[in-house]
Parts: structure tokens; sequence; C-alpha cells
């Protein structure tokens, strides 16, 4: 009966309560991915320690125009031995939230290999990305104009939506306007693939 229900995502989605979106949490160690999900759900900063593995959590997120949206996120650990583990997290997901340390210039060629390579992944043609540029409160942090062309976002390719997002994770300063709009692309996907199913 289970099987039933999933092959029909547009009448689940439909249904109040029952819309929870998977959003995988990824970016280099020591970008505040553990911060950002925190943050969340909590509303507060709350003292992290580094992923050994990965943190699960459903939230439910306020966004704007009085809606709420529940979203399973799955922020895994950014080590290097961790990141051939991300393409499962990945794997059938809504939508990426990808965070880079705003202030780390020397690894941010690293991170736009890990970004493009998870991106580009068979599994994840497509799936829309949030950016998250964080760590803006501090006065040596990148613009987000070269955060953007040094991890060369436009050449994603335009199968791939994205957002690049300022925020600060600590107090949250725009965290919700980017999860925000990561959910606007998210439904816009959605509704691409049914008007493709459609077509078939």
């Amino acid at each position: 009966m289970g099987n039933g229900l999933s092959d029909q995502p547009g009448f689940i989605s439909n249904i109040p309560g029952f819309q929870c979106f998977h959003i995988a949490i990824l970016g280099l160690d020591s970008a505040g991915k553990t911060t950002v999900l925190y943050r969340l759900q909590f509303n507060e900063f709350v003292n992290t320690v580094p992923t050994k593995g990965f943190n699960s959590e459903k939230v439910k997120v306020s966004l704007g125009a009085n809606r709420t949206v529940t979203f399973h996120f799955w922020d895994v650990g950014g080590q290097e031995k961790l990141r051939p583990l991300w393409k499962s997290y990945t794997r059938c997901t809504d939508g990426i939230i990808f965070v880079v340390d705003s202030v780390d210039v020397e690894r941010m060629e690293e991170a736009k290999t890990e970004l493009h390579k998870i991106a580009k992944t068979t599994e994840n043609q497509g799936v829309p990305l949030l950016v998250v540029a964080n760590k803006q409160d501090l006065r040596n942090a990148l613009a987000l104009e070269h955060i953007e062309k040094l991890l060369a976002l436009k050449e994603l390719g335009p199968a791939t939506a994205w957002h690049l997002q300022a925020t600060c994770a600590i107090i949250g300063d725009g965290l919700r306007d980017g999860v925000d709009k990561l959910h606007d692309m998210i439904l816009k996907h959605r509704k691409m693939l049914r008007q493709q199913k459609k077509k078939r």
C-alpha cells in the first residue's frame, strides 16, 4: 500500500502536513553546516563540534507569505574522508544546501571542485542548489560577486537552478531568505518534472 501512495507525489503534496522536502546540507569542514542546521531548527546559536558522520533533523521552517514548510535536513560531515559518502545523501534529494566559508579564500577552489562534483553527478542533474555564503559578518569576508566567480556558479549549466545567499549562521541573517528561495526553486523543479512526465 505504501508503494501505491509513493507513486502519486502530486496527490501527497496537496495534503497539508504530508509535504516534506529532503535537503542535503554539504560543504567543506568548518564551513558552518551544523550551525546552519541548528539555527534553522532552534532559531538560536548552538555551539557545535565537527560532524564525524551526519546529523538528521526534521524541521518546520516559517517562510514568507505565512507559509510553514517541513524540511528533512541531512547535515553531512565535510572532512575529505567523508565526502565520497555525500552522493548517498543526495540520492532522491529535493534540494542541496552547499555551505561555504566566506573568509576561507585558500579553500575556495577546493569548495568549487566538491560543489561541481556533487551538482554534476547524474542523480543530481537539475536538483536545485542553495549556496550559503556563511560568515558574511566577518570583516574580511569575500563579496558575493567574488564568491560567485571563484565557485564558477554560472558553469553549473542551465539545468541546475541555483541561488547564492549571504548569511551569518550564528545570528541567522539571510538563512530564511535563502531557504525560501530554495523552496521556490524546488516547487518550480517539481512542476517541470510533472510537465515532462505528461508529455511522455
